[in-house]
């Protein structure tokens, strides 16, 4: 059948440092912006793409748990993908599918990655990816979905990034009220 919600993860990060993830959504093959959201990977020190998919995908689940509380329900969080991508090749892919099946028991959802250099995507259960004709709909409609996560991840990178450039020795000084600061 053909997947009525799609959900892509991409990591952003530099040199290991200031790692951002973030999760798009497509619904009907139009993107559904208010469920988009964006993740800070704690904890990973270095650059380590694999763990850090591990950690966001593995949250994004546990909130799945989360929604039947209906004081925590979010929609975004509360609907179950048909396919979720993600950004990467065989390492990212079953950093992934452990995620998912080492503590939740999620139904039907296929997870697929989409490698960057040669847009090959990568399935569980079989040695070698799967190639796409260039002009394909259906690998076109990946590489939009992989672009837009792409792009949400930077913009969130960015942001976190320059937040920090701004940080200064007065922000730890006791006794320094925010207009001395900014003084």
């Amino acid at each position: 059948s053909l997947p009525v919600r799609i959900e892509c993860f991409d990591i952003s990060n530099i040199q290991g440092r200031y790692i951002v993830a973030s999760l798009t959504v497509f619904e009907d093959a139009q993107p559904r912006r208010a469920h988009y959201r964006s993740f800070t990977v704690r904890g990973l020190a270095g650059q380590d793409d694999v763990a850090a998919i591990a950690q966001v995908v593995a949250r994004r689940f546990a909130r799945l748990r989360d929604a039947a509380d209906p004081g925590r329900f979010d929609p975004s969080f509360g609907a179950v993908p048909n396919l979720l991508v993600i950004d990467g090749g065989k390492g990212q892919l079953a950093a992934a599918l452990e995620a998912i099946h080492a503590t939740y028991d999620v139904p039907r959802v296929a997870v697929i990655s989409l490698a960057k250099r040669e847009e090959e995507v990568y399935v569980p259960g079989r040695q070698h990816p799967i190639r796409l004709e260039r002009h394909d709909p259906g690998l076109q409609l990946l590489q939009a979905i992989r672009d837009e996560a792409h792009r949400v991840a930077l913009r969130h990178h960015r942001k976190r990034r320059d937040t920090r450039a701004f940080a200064s020795i007065f922000d730890t000084l006791g006794g320094i009220g925010p207009a001395r600061r900014r003084a």
